[in-house]
């Protein structure tokens, strides 16, 4: 999921450069793009930390099982 999501991201990023090279100049339409970006970037960060919470809560658990065998 998390990979679709920088898929996602870089696509936006290159839209926003050739609307640029299109245009010349900011505009409108990049301005939307631009916060679709970091909507993709917050939601990026939020999935890693998901992830990362559930991998940390996995170590944890193998630790204790580890402990008490």
């Amino acid at each position: 999921m998390t990979q679709d999501l920088y898929t996602t991201k870089r696509s936006l990023e290159l839209d926003w450069q050739q609307e640029y090279l299109k245009e010349g100049k900011y505009n409108i339409n990049m301005s939307y793009i631009d916060k679709k970006i970091q909507e993709i970037v917050k939601e990026i960060i939020a999935k890693e930390f998901e992830e990362q919470t559930l991998q940390t809560k996995i170590e944890e658990a193998k630790a204790e099982v580890s402990i008490a065998t």
